[in-house]
């Protein structure tokens, strides 16, 4: 017979008890987790010992937790069928709360957040339940022969009583009375949004009740009628019939549905827990169908994945998971994946940055690793090297995932790309080593909306003496081949170093639109150009020619490439060069426009506009640090640098050469600017109204004719 008993907690509870509050327990709802996980652990020591045959289970044994609410009393109480605690139990660890040494853990604690950290025990899990509860009671029986029941309560977490309780069967109840500020938490909609946050996956069935709620029905077949059902009434639906016609004119009756025999129940409840989660199965026991199904429950994303990796390890720690690569349909910036951390099934928190590399953030996915060494509050880890260990484990699983998509099924590789570039772009600037295993897969688009590799573009571009280009009408003919020995050589500069890095230049494009002039005539001289149009785009090819000195990408418009144009020399050129300068700077009143004249072979494309790879590098840069609120101001130190190319094989420019003092050639000249700069980027919207203007005089003057 158990004594009543009085006493104050072993431990200084006005000191843990905001240290439990105010930081192991960040987010309130948390105890839900801490309460359920307990009875999980109760239920999982009780099946093991009837493993080892230490205790007979009932016949009707089912392992549940039963989570009620009571709105009315303002409680909330979790059950379990456990392995319950004894009077001596209790005393262990409730009432000395089981840390190794609660001195030792204050002085560690009470001034630091995120330093080294312990594991927890049962507990401090426990006394979660002080953060949203007045008084807490414990109901519980252990599963020992002869255990007499303990009922234990404390108010405020500062004092308990311990007498005998009332309970019946093995296991432990545990009832929160809640405060004033957490009465939500006897919301039955409340509760069921935080069980499935934290319990989705539990090992043991869950269930949530309400106190006095009006006994709900259902119908079903006799057939399925169960042990565990309670059957109210017993229904007959009997054979419904139709009379039809038949060809020949006579009726006949037919019997549409059968009788059925159907019984109304109490409705059965249903678990909130998924206990054997999809992840836990083997991937060769589960469906293309099962995985898009988990996808959409779980992430509430009714789009299709693309693709998904199921990991499954037991050596040499145990892990599985699985990770889904989403369609994505915005820009990189705005992208925003989940990765979901369990710990033995139990949920920890969303893309823990420890275990998940950056770059996996972009996917959405489920990781359970029980191995993990969690701190006492679940909420962050220890053992730096051990969960580095981790980290790359999944890092080399996805990198052998999409290089063995790339080996095997090369058309969905490329089906996806548009979708995973972003992401492997990103995992290749954020991880060496990704990058090294990914570099050999990374494809691009061309000019003809094919894909193909790095290397392949620079063989295409470089690797072939004989190839060809097309004239104005469109027919091929053999590249010009350039003897070197005509080449005039600077002194100051390595000639042999110039010729490579001309050699592994790789052109790109990033908008097809607003370029498409360039990329016109990159097409008339058959050369090729990669599509980068992803913000990503612009950090990867950096990196790509950090990692390879004889690789230089420029974009289409940086420059006009000696293919493009014929030679030009002599007096004559260079005073021909000379007005057609002064005359479009005079025109365009910009003393500092840079201007330069060619005779390019499409002779109907009359001027474009070119700005250094370097310079548009630099002022993209500055525009980035200007939108982040970094260096305002600094984007103006690089605007403009434009290069005005004019064409002199053209027959507009040879006009305006030969009228220099025409009525009309201002006007043409900065209709020649502005067509140039629209086919570069968009006019600032003062420059695109005088351009509407002019546009609309220079009708005129046509239809005045």
């Amino acid at each position: 017979m158990l004594k009543e008993e009085q006493g104050n907690l072993s431990i200084d509870s006005e000191n843990i008890f905001p240290i439990i509050k105010k930081w192991l327990y960040s987010d309130h709802d948390i105890f839900v987790r801490e309460l359920v996980s307990n009875g999980c652990d109760a239920i999982t020591k009780l099946k093991k010992l009837e493993v080892i045959g230490e205790y007979d289970f009932p016949d009707d044994y089912k392992p549940a937790i039963t989570v009620t609410v009571n709105p009315e009393d303002k409680t909330i109480s979790f059950e379990d069928n456990g392995i319950g605690m004894t009077a001596d139990e209790v005393k262990e660890y409730i009432n000395r709360i089981a840390f190794s040494g609660a001195a030792d853990f204050l002085e560690k604690y009470k001034d630091k957040t995120n330093e080294e950290q312990i594991i927890g025990h049962f507990g401090l899990g426990f006394y979660s339940a002080f953060m949203v509860a007045d008084t807490v009671t414990i109901d519980t029986l252990s599963h020992s022969e002869g255990a007499e029941p303990v009922l234990w309560e404390s108010e405020g977490g500062m004092e308990f009583s311990m007498k005998e309780g009332e309970r019946k069967t093995p296991g432990t109840l545990i009832t929160l009375h809640l405060n004033e500020d957490s009465t939500e938490f006897s919301n039955e909609y409340r509760v069921r949004e935080v069980l499935e946050k934290y319990c989705s996956f539990m090992p043991v069935e869950i269930f949530l009740h309400k106190k006095n709620e009006e006994q709900q029905y259902e119908t079903i077949d006799a057939a399925d009628i169960r042990e565990d059902d309670v059957v109210v009434e017993r229904i007959v639906e009997e054979a419904k019939t139709e009379e039809r016609e038949k060809e020949d004119g006579t009726k006949e009756t037919v019997e549409i549905s059968p009788r059925k025999e159907k019984a109304k129940i109490n409705k059965r409840p249903v678990s909130l827990s998924d206990t054997n989660p999809l992840w836990a199965k083997h991937p060769n026991d589960v469906t293309d169908d099962e995985y898009k199904d988990f996808y959409r429950k779980v992430f509430r994303d009714y789009k299709e994945p693309l693709f998904w990796i199921h990991l499954n390890m037991d050596y040499p720690f145990n892990l599985k998971g699985i990770l889904y690569f989403p369609k994505l349909n915005t820009e990189y910036d705005n992208l925003e994946g989940v990765i979901k951390l369990y710990n033995n099934q139990v949920f920890i928190a969303d893309n823990i940055k420890e275990v998940i590399p950056e770059f996996l953030m972009l996917l959405k996915g489920v990781i359970d690793c029980p191995d993990l060494p969690l701190n006492v509050s679940r909420s962050a880890l220890q053992n730096d090297g051990f969960v580095k260990k981790i980290s790359d484990y999944i890092t080399k699983k996805v990198a052998d995932k999409l290089s063995g998509m790339y080996k095997v099924d090369r058309e969905n590789y490329e089906k996806f790309w548009d979708d995973i570039s972003p992401f492997i772009k990103y995992g290749c600037l954020k991880d060496d080593k990704f990058r090294d295993k990914m570099k050999d897969y990374i494809i691009f688009r061309n000019l003809d909306d094919k894909f193909i590799t790095l290397p392949e573009y620079i063989e295409n571009a470089y690797g072939k003496a004989d190839a060809e280009a097309t004239d104005e009408d469109g027919n091929k003919v053999e590249a010009e081949v350039v003897d070197e020995t005509d080449v005039e050589k600077d002194e100051d500069v390595d000639s042999s170093e110039d010729k490579e890095e001309k050699k592994n230049t790789v052109y790109y494009v990033t908008d097809m639109v607003q370029q498409s002039q360039y990329i016109n005539m990159f097409r008339e001289q058959n050369m090729d150009a990669l599509v980068l149009k992803h913000s990503i785009d612009q950090p990867f090819i950096q990196q790509l020619e950090q990692q390879d000195q004889t690789v230089k990408f420029m974009r289409i418009d940086a420059d006009v490439t000696e293919s493009m144009e014929e030679e030009a020399s002599g007096e004559e050129w260079e005073n021909e060069t000379k007005e057609l300068t002064e005359i479009f700077k005079k025109a365009i009143d910009n003393d500092k426009l840079q201007v330069e004249v060619k005779k390019l072979k499409n002779e109907k494309l009359a001027s474009m506009v070119t700005l250094s790879e370097e310079t548009r590098r630099m002022q993209d840069m500055m525009k980035m640090y200007a939108a982040g609120g970094m260096g305002a101001g600094m984007e103006d130190m690089f605007a403009g640098g434009e290069t005005l190319i004019l064409n002199a094989n053209n027959d507009l420019v040879k006009y305006i050469l030969e009228h220099k003092d025409g009525e009309n050639t201002d006007m043409f000249c900065k209709q020649l600017y502005d067509l140039a700069m629209i086919s570069h980027r968009p006019l600032a919207s003062e420059a695109m109204t005088e351009f509407v203007a002019r546009s609309n005089e220079i009708m005129m003057l046509l239809a005045d004719r």
